[in-house]
């Protein structure tokens, strides 16, 4: 049997390979195997991994991730970028504050529980959007002057310069932010494109581990 393609790399634009040669896009498809819907409730080996990093992750893990060369990598694109990650916090960090406050990681549904169970293995964030709303390949791009957030009507405007992940008609995401209302997975989403996002001194390793676990957690049937 031959071993799983990696994933494939996402288009640049031209003003983004030059100022951030670092930053790259990384992209996986999957076909939904899970009976569960994918805003239902986690079966039972999903939620028993959460559990068991809500007991692996406490108060000394919480307060020193930030040093550790992953999370520390993407506070440092941040800062690049013009984000104080002590006020947007980067995915890790978020999730490790979120567990600190509510005293575990609780389940939000299967997506959601499989997108953090990757993200605390590895550092690295996966976003999911649904594959059948999507015109041709993404890739990361600036926006334009109060281009819409997406193609559902009343999209929200964005502002000139925003780092965005694009397909080829329109903004699907700002980079580290919010996904377009519209092209988020819903519950009769069969195919999924996932997407993480890779800077400079994050090994590409860990952005392939990262797509590989969320792909085979959902693959599972």
């Amino acid at each position: 049997m031959s071993a799983p393609a990696g994933p494939d790399l996402g288009w640049r634009a031209p003003e983004v390979q030059d100022e951030l040669p670092g930053l790259r896009l990384l992209l996986s498809e999957v076909e939904v195997g899970r009976l569960t819907p994918l805003n239902g409730a986690s079966p039972a080996d999903v939620e028993a991994r959460l559990r068991e990093l809500s007991s692996k992750i406490r108060g000394a893990r919480a307060v020193g991730i930030r040093r550790e060369a992953v999370p520390g990598a993407y506070r440092v694109f941040f800062r690049h970028i013009g984000l104080d990650p002590d006020v947007v916090r980067t995915p890790i960090e978020a999730a490790v504050l979120e567990r600190m406050v509510r005293g575990a990681f609780l389940t939000g549904g299967l997506l959601e529980d499989v997108l953090l169970i990757s993200l605390l293995d590895t550092g690295v964030a996966v976003w999911a959007l649904d594959h059948a709303t999507l015109e041709g390949p993404l890739g990361i791009r600036t926006s334009h002057e109060g281009e819409p957030l997406g193609r559902s009507p009343g999209a929200r405007p964005l502002p000139a310069g925003r780092l965005i992940v694009a397909d080829s008609a329109c903004a699907l995401a700002v980079l580290f932010g919010e996904l377009a209302p519209g092209h988020r997975a819903a519950v009769a989403t069969s195919r999924l494109t996932l997407f993480a996002v890779q800077v400079a001194g994050v090994p590409t390793i860990y952005v392939e581990e990262a797509l590989w676990s969320c792909r085979t957690a959902l693959e599972h049937p």
